[in-house]
């Protein structure tokens, strides 16, 4: 099994749009996965992914001042701007580094 953590802690934002100030509109987003299994040393195995996601400034959506934002209010808008497809294949590519670094398909080596 694999954990994967989102982090949506450094943003993009516009210091003053209509009457709010520091409004995001960039998500600059990382995530890890940490495998279940252990390497040699006994860390656990792990890969990590990153990115940035625009975000829509929407006048509709209760605004949250940004003193007052949380890793998992921006987590949520970045997994929701970039949709359920984009964020499986995010996790699915991080579970596949996992797979290969678990049992490794190709290895280097050096003559001495």
């Amino acid at each position: 099994m694999i954990t994967y953590e989102w982090s949506c802690r450094t943003v993009d934002v516009y210091p003053q749009n209509e009457d709010k100030t520091n409004v995001v509109y960039n998500v600059h987003w990382a995530v890890v996965g940490i495998s279940e299994e252990a390497d040699d040393e006994s860390l656990p195995i792990t890969a990590f992914a990153n990115g940035t996601q625009l975000i829509s400034v929407n006048p509709e959506v209760e605004f949250i001042p940004f003193d007052e934002l949380t890793n998992e209010v921006v987590v949520g808008w970045t997994k929701d701007a970039m949709g359920e497809e984009q964020v499986k294949a995010i996790e699915d590519s991080i579970a596949s580094q996992i797979a290969e670094l678990e049992n490794p398909t190709s290895v280097t080596m050096t003559i001495e």
